[in-house]
């Protein structure tokens, strides 16, 4: 004889094969799953725990920010001129700058203008004061240990290549150079004045071969004298 199933057990199993269709029919129809709302940011917050107005919102590093966790400050400075466009402008204004010295000792050396001109103090004066602040952005801690790396503290070959590694550190010493060069052309100017010797030849090798330019007058200054000897 077959045991009898308890009602309770009967009862499970008809709900049981009632709900197995019913499960199966919501699958089946999509519109009667309850749509899932779509996961928004938290609300961006001030540090006094009120929400930012709206202008602000997109700023603060929990809005928008992936990936670090961090997002930019909400007011952060933003600076005029990069590091880079920096010392590409003092190149290439500093450069500008000299021509005009040159140009006049090589065409009109005689004339009154250039004379007047090559006596003035500005330019170095300019460069000078360029080359002072580019001195202060290009200067570091390490600046000193790369010039004299040495035991002797003299400086390495490796240590000044490291340090002009630095666009701020090569345009410093370009600026150094046109001073520096534009001084010696205007001492060969005044020598070749004084002594009445061609100069435009050397002025111009100065400009670019500043020693070779100097050692291009001294040569000149020799010949010329020469020359005068043998004439005499």
């Amino acid at each position: 004889m077959a045991p009898c199933a308890s009602p309770s057990a009967l009862a499970l199993s008809s709900s049981t094969r009632v709900s197995l269709p019913l499960a199966l029919a919501l699958r089946q129809r999509p519109e009667a799953r309850a749509p899932r709302a779509p996961l928004r940011p938290p609300a961006a917050r001030s540090w006094l725990g009120g929400p930012f107005s709206p202008e602000f919102a997109a700023a603060s590093p929990r809005a928008g920010s992936r990936g670090t966790g961090r997002g930019p400050p909400p007011f952060r400075p933003r600076a005029v001129m990069t590091t880079s466009q920096i010392a590409s402008a003092a190149f290439t204004w500093g450069t500008v700058a000299v021509l005009p010295f040159y140009t006049l000792m090589v065409v009109a050396p005689n004339a009154s203008i250039t004379k007047r001109t090559v006596e003035s103090s500005a330019p170095y004066v300019a460069l000078g004061l360029l080359y002072a602040y580019l001195l202060y952005l290009s200067w570091t801690p390490d600046t000193l240990r790369a010039m004299f790396a040495s035991k002797y503290w003299l400086p390495e070959l490796q240590g000044i290549v490291r340090m002009f590694a630095s666009e701020m550190t090569v345009a410093s010493a370009w600026i150094h150079l046109l001073a520096v060069d534009l001084f010696a052309a205007r001492q060969v100017y005044h020598d070749g004045l004084k002594n009445n010797i061609e100069t435009r030849h050397s002025v111009s090798l100065c400009l670019l071969f500043c020693p070779v330019g100097i050692l291009c007058h001294v040569a000149t200054k020799v010949i010329w004298h020469h020359m005068l000897h043998i004439q005499l």
